[in-house]
């Protein structure tokens, strides 16, 4: 049995403002993807009935699921967060070479894995709420624009189901990444094996770098060249 952590051992990882976004922006697609399912397959469409209100409800959840996001832009430490989603750098590279040959590796606050989910999800949801306009509005596009439209809709949205179950899958066999985002702490030796390079940075840390040191690292994490 896992010895519960100490609270000299935990550090944070989220804020409070990142967890609410989080559990906003999740419960937003988990009603999306509920009633997409309830509107496209007949059997449980019937446990329904009422299908003009599913309709409303998942119109609406899609339009705003932005909404947390966009407001959470307040908070200093989501934008550094987002700068980090957003910067695929050296360490990431191997990341991803040394898990396709499972092997451990280093890696910033977020791994390459959660990098790429993050920006496949945020472009296929700008994508979902375009074409899902265009099939909200019909009257306002021409006849192959909402054929187009509803195509592309229906299969993104099972690409969509399947990274979000992924994603589910994942935080299910990662207990305490779930109790990072629940609370917002984690033990410094989980933080230690699976994020080493941000754990370095953290106060307290064995292994703590100094500011110039910190800077590299840093530089190092927004290395934007051309993945291998």
């Amino acid at each position: 049995m896992t010895r519960p952590a100490e609270p000299s051992e935990l550090i944070r990882r989220f804020t409070a403002a990142e967890r609410w976004i989080h559990r906003a922006t999740a419960a937003l697609m988990g009603t999306a993807l509920v009633t997409a399912a309830f509107l496209y397959l007949p059997a449980l469409a019937e446990l329904v009935g009422r299908r003009s209100l599913l309709v409303t409800v998942h119109e609406w959840a899609g339009i705003i699921l932005p909404v947390p996001l966009l407001a959470g832009l307040v908070s200093r430490a989501f934008r550094a967060d987002l700068v980090r989603l957003n910067r695929f750098g050296a360490h990431d590279r191997g990341w991803l070479r040394a898990t396709l040959r499972r092997r451990p590796h280093r890696s910033g606050k977020f791994n390459a894995g959660q990098k790429m989910y993050a920006a496949v999800i945020s472009g296929a949801v700008l994508v979902m709420i375009g074409t899902g306009l265009i099939m909200w509005f019909p009257r306002l596009t021409p006849l192959f624009l909402r054929t187009g439209a509803t195509f592309v809709h229906d299969w993104l949205a099972l690409l969509i189901g399947a990274l979000v179950c992924g994603h589910i899958w994942m935080a299910y066999n990662d207990p305490e990444a779930r109790t990072g985002l629940r609370t917002g702490l984690v033990s410094r030796s989980w933080a230690r094996r699976h994020h080493p390079l941000w754990e370095a940075e953290q106060p307290g840390s064995d292994d703590q770098l100094t500011p110039a040191a910190q800077s590299v690292g840093t530089a190092a994490e927004n290395d934007v060249g051309p993945v291998d």
